[in-house]
Order: C-alpha cells, then sequence, then structure tokens
C-alpha cells in the first residue's frame, strides 16, 4: 500500500506559498477535507490553485486580502498558520482564533508571543488576531512548550525579518523539518534544521519554489496498527521509518515482526499481541496522533495496557465508543488503562474527532459481526480515501450514505 503525503506538512507548506509572489508546486499533496479547507481559505485571499492529482499548484501572484475569515478558520486549527507569512509578507493580518478538534484546550499564546517578540502589535477585536508591523525584527524567542504550530509560525515569519532569528526548543517534527527546507527553496537562510535550535537571517524577499510533502507517517502507523490489530501482513511503500522508530519500537514489543527499506516499511502479525504500556511525547516520541489506534490495538491484547498522553490531557473521547463494542478500559485522568478482551463485538459507534475515527475503524475490524461508524467525515479530515485502501488489503469495508455522515 502506498503512503499519501503528509496533511499536516501540506497545511504548513501551502500557507508558506504567501511569502513569496508567483506559482509554487508541491508534489505528494493528499486529496483531504483539511487541503480543502486550507485551499478555499487561500483562495480567499486571492491564491489561485489547481489541485490536479497528487500535485497542488498554487499561485500567489494576486493576493488581494490578509484576512482569515471567522467561517474558514472555525473549520481547522492549522487555517492559523497564515497569521505568520501574511504579517512578514505584507506587515498586517487579520485572523480568526482557530475551531478544529472538539477536545483539548489549545491556545494559540505561543503564537502571539512570537510575533510580539518578532516586533508585531497584536491587538484582539472581536475574536480576531490583529497583527501589525512596518516590518518585523529578529529575536530570541524561547519557546516554553516545543509547539509545532507556534514553530511553523514563528519560522514563516522570521525569514523575512530584518536580521537574525533564533528560535530555541523549537519543535523537530519532520513536518517543521519540511517547512525549513521548503522555505530555503524559497531563498531563506536557516540554519539547524532538524534540531531544536534555528537560526533564522532575514532576507528581503523570497521567490516562489516547488518541493515534494514527505509521506504522512500517522497514516502509515494507523494502518500498520490495522495490520497488527486484525494479524495481518502489510507493507507500506512511499514511507519513511525514520520518522516512525518510537512507533515501530512498540509494535515490535507488541510481538510483531517489523523489516524495513529506505522507503518502504513492512509488518507481520499473527494476532496475538502483547500488551505494551505507551506515553505519549513530543518527537520522536510516540505521537499522541497514535494513541487512540493504539488503544483500539490493546483492546484485544494478552494482559493490561497503560496508555498515558502526556501532551493533551483530556484526548480520550474514543473510549466511551471503544466501550460500546466490549472494550475495558479505565481512565483517570490523562491515563488510560485497557485490560485486554478476548473479542470486541459489532456495534454503532460514533466518530468525535479524526483520530478517534481512525481507532474505531481498527476496532472495528477486530469485532466479531458488523460495525457502523458515524460521522466520518472526521477521518476524511486526515485520510485520503482510507475505505479503498483497506478493501484492497482484505478488509470488508464500505462507506454507505447516511443522515449521520
Amino acid at each position: 500500500m502506498t503512503v499519501s503525503g503528509a496533511k499536516n506538512a501540506s497545511l504548513a507548506l501551502m500557507p508558506a506559498t504567501l511569502l513569496a509572489a508567483g506559482p509554487c508546486r508541491l508534489a505528494n499533496t493528499p486529496r483531504l477535507r483539511d487541503i480543502s479547507t486550507m485551499s478555499t481559505l487561500l483562495e480567499t485571499m486571492g491564491v489561485d490553485i489547481r489541485h490536479p492529482g497528487t500535485t497542488i499548484e498554487l499561485d500567489t501572484a494576486h493576493v488581494h486580502s490578509q484576512e482569515a475569515p471567522y467561517e474558514m478558520v472555525k473549520k481547522m486549527r492549522a487555517s492559523f498558520y497564515v497569521l505568520g507569512p501574511l504579517l512578514g509578507r505584507y506587515g498586517h493580518a487579520r485572523v480568526s482564533y482557530p475551531g478544529g478538534c472538539a477536545w483539548g484546550p489549545r491556545p494559540v499564546d505561543l503564537h502571539l508571543r512570537a510575533m510580539e517578540a518578532l516586533g508585531a502589535e497584536i491587538t484582539i477585536e472581536g475574536g480576531y488576531v490583529i497583527a501589525r508591523a512596518d516590518r518585523l525584527r529578529g529575536a530570541e524567542i524561547q519557546f516554553e512548550i516545543s509547539s509545532v504550530g507556534a514553530t511553523g509560525n514563528a519560522l514563516m515569519a522570521a525569514v523575512l525579518a530584518q536580521g537574525s532569528t533564533v528560535l530555541r526548543n523549537a519543535a523537530v517534527e519532520p513536518e517543521i523539518t519540511q517547512l525549513a527546507h521548503f522555505l530555503r527553496r524559497m531563498g531563506a537562510h536557516i540554519d539547524g534544521i532538524g534540531t531544536n535550535c534555528l537560526t533564522i537571517e532575514g532576507v528581503d524577499d523570497l521567490h516562489p519554489a516547488d518541493d515534494s510533502n514527505i509521506p504522512d507517517r500517522i497514516e502509515a502507523g494507523t494502518f500498520l496498527a490495522a495490520a497488527a490489530a486484525t494479524g495481518g501482513n502489510i507493507t507500506l511503500e512511499n514511507v519513511s521509518h525514520e520518522h516512525l522508530t518510537a512507533v515501530l519500537e512498540l509494535f515490535r514489543r507488541a510481538g510483531c515482526d517489523i523489516s524495513v527499506t529506505e522507503n518502504t516499511i513492512t509488518l507481520q502479525s499473527d494476532g496475538a499481541l502483547t500488551a505494551i504500556d505507551a506515553t505519549t511525547a513530543i518527537y520522536p516520541g510516540f505521537p499522541t496522533d497514535m494513541q487512540a489506534q493504539w488503544m483500539a490495538m490493546m483492546a484485544t491484547a494478552n494482559g493490561s495496557s497503560v496508555i498515558t498522553d502526556t501532551v493533551y490531557f483530556d484526548r480520550f473521547n474514543h473510549v466511551p465508543e471503544l466501550q460500546r463494542l466490549g472494550a475495558r478500559i479505565d481512565v483517570t485522568k490523562n491515563t488510560a488503562t485497557v485490560h485486554g478482551v478476548e473479542t470486541l463485538t459489532g456495534a454503532t459507534v460514533m466518530s468525535t474527532d479524526l483520530r478517534a475515527s481512525a481507532s474505531l475503524i481498527i476496532a472495528g475490524l477486530i469485532a466479531r459481526g458488523s460495525s457502523e461508524v458515524l460521522r466520518v467525515y472526521h477521518i476524511d479530515r486526515g485520510y485520503e480515501a482510507i475505505e479503498l485502501k483497506l478493501r484492497n488489503l482484505g478488509a470488508d469495508i464500505q462507506r454507505v450514505d447516511s443522515e449521520d455522515y
């Protein structure tokens, strides 16, 4: 199975094109609801966008607006990524406070403090962030928390700032590394890529560039979890095992046979998994975006596993739905204890967010009998034609029309 391009990297690369005037082509861009949402937002600003096949083409030559309206931003937190490039290139931006997932407070304070450190004047009016600066100035920024979003926004703002900027405790996720490399292609001067200390020497202007997206490590992990839980064999292509080191180690400890090449991962499982504890952490640790899928896997493992989310303390909306399928899970604060059962039983369940949707699909594949997962529009935010890919792997799954879609 071929892994699609990384959703979260695409959602940073697309607004980064605002930093220069002209056409950019981003290969290996998946066709997802979140990509469509970002495209619509950028189109309201005047960006001309075409997405034939797996390459998205963005022409920023006629940008006429520096506003990200509430109607767009409320649908997806990543829309807030336009703040940095708009402020950096145009000196002003009006961006609504973001929406996105139904779980967990994720304030944008770190983003705003970074913009203020770079010399922007920030005011809040009617639910909008109003940012202004004649020209941003380089600064040393120490992030209290290693935040992917704040790092990306600060990086995009700093590349056109006057002087040097140092970002300390910067996020080192592959998606940020990809963004930094793309900005370099556009003419930015960035050192320390791939480390938690980025040094940016501001330039007067950037130029359009093309790039090819990295594979989606969370999609890859999700399909590995589905194969492991159902006792299947799978080979993933267009994937980087280096982005999944912590995930693959847990799969091995759970009893799966893993082999890798430069761009493939093969997993073999007999379905008799060993219960293994998992604690989420910032990259390169076990990702919070794999927590729900791991929980579904552990639902029928031998023994009990403890799953702790140290990134988002209340990301357990999928637990009641997994329990409807027969999973035995106890939750205390940010820790879930999963007591493996012999089998799950099919039931009707409801998606509450993107990764919860994936966990319910995995659980449905394990369960005896039929399961129905409602509100699958969540899954379309981050997985490209997931039912087709699973069907090609041998799953009995189909998408049906429903008023609860």
